[in-house]
């Protein structure tokens, strides 16, 4: 699978937890930036990794900020990506399951490393029910912006 990682500042310490570990588990992943724990405006890093994933260049994209709010709201803007903002393991799943998300967003100031790395294995392998949520899914589609 790959998959795309970035973050804004405030959540670049998760960022590079999660890139390491889940290139340890052998995902191929991509990081997108930031670089630095340096102040830098959220959708500059986010917009390109939210668009290469509704590019199909990548099968799942991560992204991370303090709260997962602003750079969820980034990623959504741009067409062909769900992006659920995630806090516990059952929101990771039925953001999966029920939403097909394919870009999760994480809250660095939130959870703590444990529950984020265990928010990130359930997103990555949780399946997509389809069924009735498809029905749902091809109405989100319909509505989406045109960025």
């Amino acid at each position: 699978m790959r998959i795309v990682i970035a973050s804004d500042h405030a959540g670049f310490r998760y960022k590079n937890l999660i890139r390491d570990a889940l290139r340890q588990q052998g995902y191929d992943v991509t990081d997108f930036g930031t670089n630095s724990p340096n102040p830098v405006d959220y959708p500059v890093v986010i917009r390109p990794a939210a668009e290469a994933v509704a590019r199909g260049e990548f099968d799942r994209g991560i992204i991370l900020g303090g709260s997962g709010n602003g750079e969820a709201i980034v990623a959504n803007r741009v067409r062909g990506v769900r992006a659920a903002v995630c806090w516990n393991t059952e929101s990771a799943r039925l953001g999966r399951a029920h939403n097909n998300a394919n870009v999760l967003s994480l809250g660095e100031r939130l959870v703590t490393e444990e529950e984020a790395l265990a928010i990130v294995d359930i997103y990555l392998n949780t399946s997509f029910d389809g069924g009735r949520h498809l029905k749902r899914i091809q109405q989100i589609d319909q509505s989406e912006p045109k960025a």
